[in-house]
């Protein structure tokens, strides 16, 4: 029983540590050609937002702010899906080992570490994000 509560203090440290690395990481993604660049980090949080001069045009204000609209949440929507597959990659270890070999025998264990959302699923916190092909 000592052996597996050391364990388990382990994983606990390990899963910290990993939440830290996404929450420290940034990730980008863009839209209209490099037009516009959202970056997030590995939590899923907007932390800066680059629109190029070139995306402006100033003969049709009406028409540049709904395409810039557009692209800002396409390009959100870009590093989203790569904040979501970097927490994907980071919090894979802890799934599989919680799925029964770090800890055999024990009734009820479902395999998921617990806040990890299930491969392909949105960050917590957020809805998912609709499919759109803007870019």
């Amino acid at each position: 029983m000592q052996q597996l509560l050391q364990a388990a203090a382990a994983m606990q440290s390990q899963l910290a540590s990993a939440q830290q690395e996404l929450a420290d990481a940034e990730v980008s993604g863009s839209a209209g050609g490099g037009l516009v660049t959202a970056v997030v980090n590995g939590q899923g949080e907007l932390v800066d937002l680059a629109i190029s001069p070139a995306a402006i045009d100033s003969s049709d204000p009406q028409e540049t702010a709904q395409t810039l609209a557009d692209l800002v949440l396409a390009a959100y929507r870009d590093a989203i899906r790569s904040a979501d597959e970097l927490q994907e990659q980071t919090m894979a270890p802890f799934a599989a080992g919680l799925s029964g070999a770090g800890f055999p025998g024990i009734p009820g264990l479902t395999g998921d570490a617990p806040g990890t959302p299930a491969p392909g699923s949105p960050l917590p916190g957020r809805a998912e994000p609709a499919d759109d092909d803007e870019d």
